[in-house]
């Protein structure tokens, strides 16, 4: 008989705490079914969305020390401290892009011979991502632009989403709600700006084309969601391909400042390449026909494509005040000409249950069979950016971030 592979769920080390886990009480049991050639030890945790109590009730393996495990998986960035040598990880490690503030992280995964997967990197032969929490970033990230709204103008008032028990008493708080006539407007057309829609859907208003929604008026609130193609332009003139402006995105210019004269409430859920136009300039919101009052800016480029996007919000502070005349924050709420902000970099953490859950059963029906199994697809090699003590072939370039040259 093959020795059992043994998989530690870890107790979150991200400060600020993140509650979501890579496998719920529920999803462990279902783990054991469906993989029986390894068997998870869950890490006693007093921040989990989950409780040791929930775990225990399944007479699942509790246990501090997972030093005997092979494969360790939690949800975001690891100590480096706490990273045991010669094991599997797997978690969002934001290391691929060379972000400056992970750097020892890696650092430490190749001193310690770490095999490190990362999930943003784990892509189907087409190069789409199998796991994410976008949806859920999304599905936050409207809520909390109404919530904004709704204080900014003291017509409603709307719970914050982390004190909601899950979606759908979040959900049900947007029942109760009635918007005046007001345009919403939605960038993107991926997994987080369908979260949004997801959402939005919820207000039972009226969704309109780009043209209505920029040169019609209506006694009604409505909602728009617009692609690249209406909001950039190629420079010389060529018809708009979506694959040659994600290849090319420095070709093209921003078609965006009309709608910035039409819209209240922006959320703002597109990818943005640093190469890309800019959506609102700092001299746009000082336009005298400048009319967005709320922008929740769920893909939170920080001195991005959004000038108002200064820095990134919290869970516990959502929201911000931007002056469009000193170009900086303020406290919310405090001064009407300012636009308020939400840009909270963690959102799936506000409802970190359903996203847990969602998250979970992808992981067992998507990527457990390659890790525990044949990696037929090559999605586990894909996705591993280092072993035995170097960077993997597909991330050799990150070799002078790693020593420090960058």
């Amino acid at each position: 008989m093959s020795k059992k592979i043994k998989v530690g769920v870890l107790c979150e080390t991200k400060n600020p705490p993140d509650k979501r886990v890579p496998v719920t009480p529920s999803q462990a049991v279902k783990f054991a079914e469906r993989f029986p050639n390894a068997d998870v030890y869950v890490q006693p945790s007093g921040i989990r969305c989950y409780t040791d109590e929930e775990y225990q009730y399944l007479d699942l393996n509790m246990k501090e020390d997972l030093n005997d495990c092979d494969i360790l998986i939690g949800v975001k960035e690891v100590d480096p401290k706490t990273l045991i040598p010669n094991k599997t990880y797997m978690f969002f490690a934001h290391v691929a892009k060379k972000q400056p503030y992970n750097r020892e992280l890696l650092q430490e995964v190749i001193k310690k011979k770490i095999r490190l997967i990362d999930y943003e990197y784990l892509t189907d032969r087409d190069n789409q991502r199998i796991v994410a929490f976008g949806r859920w970033a999304g599905i936050v990230g409207a809520y909390n632009g109404l919530r904004a709204r709704g204080i900014r103008t003291d017509h409603f008032n709307l719970k914050p989403a982390h004190e909601c028990k899950d979606m759908d008493e979040m959900f049900a708080g947007l029942k109760k709600i009635k918007l005046k006539k007001k345009k919403i407007l939605v960038t993107g057309g991926g997994r987080v700006a369908m979260g949004a829609m997801e959402t939005l859907s919820q207000l039972d208003i009226r969704e309109v084309t780009p043209d209505e929604f920029l040169n019609k008026e209506f006694d009604e609130p409505v909602l728009c969601r617009i692609d690249p193609e209406h909001y950039v332009q190629h420079k010389g003139g060529m018809q708009f391909n979506l694959q040659h402006f994600f290849k090319h995105p420095e070709e093209y210019e921003s078609t965006f400042k009309p709608f910035t004269k039409v819209t209240d409430i922006f959320v703002a859920c597109h990818f943005w390449d640093p190469k890309s136009p800019k959506f609102i300039t700092k001299e746009d919101y000082l336009d005298p026909d400048f009319k967005i009052t709320v922008i929740a800016d769920v893909s939170c480029d920080v001195d991005g494509p959004i000038a108002s996007t200064v820095k990134a919000s919290t869970i516990a502070e959502p929201f911000f005040g931007y002056n469009p005349k000193t170009g900086k924050d303020e406290p919310p709420f405090i001064n009407p000409q300012n636009v308020t902000v939400m840009s909270v970099d963690n959102l799936p953490g506000e409802l970190p249950r359903n996203a847990s859950s969602d998250f979970g059963n992808n992981l067992i029906d998507k990527v457990y069979p390659s890790l525990f199994g044949n990696d037929d697809t090559g999605m586990i090699q894909r996705a591993t950016i280092a072993k035995d003590g170097k960077l993997t072939e597909r991330y050799a370039y990150l070799q002078d971030y790693l020593e420090g040259k960058v």
